[in-house]
């Protein structure tokens, strides 16, 4: 039973009632605890959804509902303590994150702060406990599984973050915003904390160097049974990718066969684990898979190329600028609740320096904008006078140099969702990057450029406006999060292009996808 009072508790359970919560640890009770507000006038039944200190969620029949601790009496064996309350922030999902990433993350977290960290192991995972001398300050809980299964625990309330190698699905956005826990595709509610990539692999004993991402999405379909239809040898290909659950196979799914109208093949092996995908290429002349590039044993990875000469590799800048058509962001989703001020602090100390650091000594690519000087772009430019027909004169590539020579290149690059004006998940994380950059002062009295390009369908004077708009609307976003306006000493530009830069062949998808992008250049 439910009565009503006027009053402090009424006035917070209508707006509870109204308005969404903000909450963060979510422990994994699932029993009823029952509020009784001070005055004794109000009760209500629920089931135990979290605690942070200071407000307690229910999940209640007026849906879910955080209200002030202080101001209910709490009934039930999951009541919190205060005087005792320790945080407790549960990360679940992808085990490529779980095992190396995140623990070292954590531990470089409780450094900066003088804490040191007590490892335990668990059945599903393990836990991180962050000790001030005899004091347990935090603990870190982490359920080491896979992505789909990441998800599915945030979204019963038994996780606070999701470990995911792919991007959230449009399922489980609306799975998520139906318990009420946001958008997840929202930029505010994901943190890209690295990034991986992923290669096509062949035996040591093979002569292919290289494939299109055309003839892998072909090859992986079921379409390609022996390698010389690819002019290699006579030998029959067989087809290796991990398991169905992994969030890196369903990223590349998704972003190769998916994007060219394509279901995967019957033939594909799914193995267990990566091991196992290692160990069949390996014994298989004619085997071909995929895999981190970070993690592909005794094995050839080959670079990915296409028609018109580009050849494109999983080296350190082609990540970090999105040239590798295959790089892999590793995300942390998390609900719109209420963040403790320790959790807070250490989602803002993972866009640091320190953190780039622990991402790089793990193995990962981190995001750390690096400068790529115009000496080191010779192929680029070389590729663009190879590329320049009638629509692109010479008048315009000495146009592009001249205003591009006397700056150098950032790493920090920005793309686009297919088919949307919309920026893609690693650009978005690109972008609060660089907005935390400029409050910081990274940028004073270094004017910046956004330099937009397009691909090259189309007339060249309309590529032109398209590049301009795309870095425009780049430039838009910019000045939303610096709330409207340029902190001084600061100055940003845009440019346009057109077609003039090619990153990839414009006949098929993903070659208009590497050229629809806006750069980030700043003077020398």
């Amino acid at each position: 039973m439910t009565r009503y009072e006027s009053g402090q508790f009424g006035r917070l359970l209508k707006r509870a009632v109204l308005g969404a919560a903000l909450f963060f640890c979510a422990p994994a009770f699932a029993q009823d605890v029952t509020l009784t507000s001070d005055g004794g006038g109000l009760t209500v039944l629920g089931r135990m959804i979290g605690f942070d200190g200071e407000n307690i969620q229910i999940d209640s029949e007026f849906g879910t509902l955080t209200l002030r601790y202080d101001t209910v009496t709490c009934a039930g064996d999951p009541c919190p303590d205060p005087d005792t309350y320790v945080p407790e922030l549960r990360l679940s999902g992808a085990r490529r994150m779980a095992d190396i990433l995140m623990p070292a993350m954590v531990e470089g977290f409780a450094r900066s702060k003088g804490l040191v960290v007590n490892f335990q192991n668990s059945d599903a995972g393990f836990t991180q406990t962050l000790m001030d001398g005899d004091q347990a300050v935090a603990r870190v809980v982490v359920h080491a599984t896979n992505t789909d299964e990441g998800f599915a625990d945030l979204i019963a309330h038994q996780a606070d973050m999701v470990m995911s190698v792919r991007e959230v699905r449009a399922a489980e956005i609306d799975r998520a915003r139906d318990v009420g826990l946001g958008r997840l595709d929202d930029a505010r509610q994901s943190r890209i904390v690295g990034l991986d990539a992923l290669v096509p692999v062949v035996s040591s004993r093979s002569d292919v160097r290289g494939i299109s991402l055309a003839d892998l999405s072909d090859a992986f379909a079921g379409q390609t049974p022996n390698w010389s239809v690819l002019g290699g040898p006579d030998v029959p290909m067989t087809l290796h990718l991990g398991p169905p659950n992994d969030g890196q196979m369903q990223r590349f799914i998704d972003d190769v066969l998916g994007v060219a109208g394509k279901t995967l093949g019957a033939a594909v092996v799914r193995h267990p684990d990566h091991d196992a995908v290692i160990a069949a290429i390996a014994a298989d002349r004619g085997a071909l898979g995929i895999l981190p590039f970070t993690d592909v044993g005794i094995n050839q990875p080959i670079a990915l190329r296409d028609g018109c000469g580009f050849i494109s590799a999983p080296r350190l800048t082609a990540l970090k600028t999105e040239d590798y058509p295959l790089t892999a962001p590793m995300f942390l989703y998390l609900p719109s609740r209420r963040l403790p001020a320790l959790a807070r602090e250490f989602l803002a100390w993972m866009q640091g320096p320190q953190a780039q650091l622990v991402v790089r000594r793990a193995g990962f690519v981190d995001q750390g904008a690096v400068p790529i000087p115009l000496d080191s772009q010779g192929q680029r430019f070389a590729n663009a006078i190879a590329a320049a027909g009638a629509d692109m004169p010479l008048i315009e590539l000495q146009r592009m140099v001249r205003v591009l020579g006397a700056r150098v290149r950032l790493s920090t690059s920005f793309r686009f969702e297919v088919g949307s004006t919309r920026l893609d998940a690693q650009s978005r994380s690109n972008l609060l990057s660089l907005a935390q950059a400029i409050r910081d002062g990274r940028y004073d009295r270094r004017p910046l450029l956004l330099a937009g390009f397009s691909d090259g369908r189309g007339a060249a004077s309309a590529n032109r406006d398209l590049s301009s708009a795309r870095a425009e609307a780049v430039l838009r976003d910019l000045l939303s999060l610096l709330g409207g306006v340029l902190p001084d000493g600061v100055s940003v530009e845009t440019g346009a292009f057109g077609e003039a830069l090619p990153m990839g062949c414009d006949d098929t998808e993903w070659g208009r996808q590497m050229n629809r992008r806006v750069e980030l250049w700043v003077s020398q």
